[in-house]
């Protein structure tokens, strides 16, 4: 079936790292909440918020699958766009933090869709990998979400109470730690050897810091405690973010915004919630500090996005910033 402007045929998978984003920083501002003493509301309203734009773009790409499915074929034949079909499937593992609060069945349906969804996806991929000959230009950070996107699904458990899913979440911790190592390298010899990776797919370097910001969130959750691993993990965080942010620091003054950049909303988010964590254990000033530097540079970056998609959506330019 033919596919046209009008239906959608231009969105692209991976604007579902909008959920991923505000779901990540409404999980930050709980955490917030509770080390610092913000106002709760403000992370219920973030929830809120991620759940009415994931049921919009469940419904969005429903209008795009039904109208074509040629379209949502081609990108997930795509090398590097089909990666980011594990958007959708994080954004279902992540909901259940923001869902137990208001309906703990349908938060374990989301975390059960998202657990069942991920790892088949993660299976689907690495064999592709394994079967396709890869080149070294299609690498890019987006590699990262479909399998080191298992560490996401240990965070929600503790919040869906159900007994006997702690090896599900080591499966998840085991599966995402390990798949980071090779990949991680790979990106890297990608980006020091070959071409820049195009303007709009710039912020998608921000994916480095989940295997990190992630990692340790999902150990934590998985272990019960800070020990020297996880703060091994917090302290590579915080040199790859410091990195990462440099590197980036102009892109706003040179290249227009896009919905890909999205990509870099839940890494900043993840990074947010993880400082809190480990402040919470630090419980010193720097540890305190850094938490709520990440938690604004989080907040203000996805407030952005937000901005800027709602006011490309109002004025009908989504095709031009997807």
């Amino acid at each position: 079936m033919e596919t046209n402007n009008t239906t959608l045929s231009y969105l692209p998978v991976g604007i579902f790292g909008a959920v991923m984003g505000l779901t990540g920083l409404a999980v930050a501002w709980r955490l917030a909440h509770l080390h610092f003493g913000v106002p709760l509301w403000i992370s219920q309203a973030i929830g809120v918020a991620a759940i009415a734009v994931f049921v919009a773009l469940m419904l969005a790409y429903g209008v795009k699958a039904y109208a074509g499915w040629d379209a949502v074929r081609a990108e997930f034949q795509h090398p590097i766009a089909s990666n980011l079909f594990g958007t959708p499937m994080i954004s279902l593992l992540l909901l259940p933090l923001v869902l137990a609060d208001y309906s703990l069945a349908l938060a374990r349906l989301s975390w059960l869709l998202g657990a069942v969804g991920m790892t088949t996806l993660a299976w689907v991929i690495v064999l592709r990998w394994l079967t396709l000959r890869q080149t070294a230009t299609h690498i890019a950070p987006a590699w990262i979400v479909p399998v080191v996107g298992m560490l996401d699904v240990p965070l929600a458990v503790p919040a869906l109470q159900w007994q006997g899913l702690h090896e599900v979440m080591v499966f998840g911790l085991a599966v995402g730690l390990f798949f980071a190592v090779p990949l991680f390298t790979l990106i890297f010899q990608r980006l020091a050897l070959e071409e820049a990776l195009p303007a709009p797919l710039q912020p998608s370097l921000l994916i480095l810091v989940a295997p990190f910001a992630v990692g340790f969130s999902a150990y934590v959750t998985t272990t019960g405690h800070i020990d020297l691993f996880a703060q091994a993990l917090y302290m590579l965080m915080l040199f790859v973010l410091a990195v990462l942010l440099g590197r980036l620091r102009h892109l706003p003054q040179c290249s227009p915004f896009r919905v890909s950049w999205w990509a870099a909303s839940f890494p900043l988010a993840a990074s947010a919630g993880a400082a809190i964590r480990y402040a919470g254990q630090a419980a010193n000033p720097v540890a305190d500090a850094i938490a709520l530097l990440l938690l604004a540079i989080a907040s203000v970056t996805i407030v952005a996005f937000l901005a800027q998609t709602l006011g490309g959506v109002a004025r009908g330019r989504l095709k031009a910033l997807a």
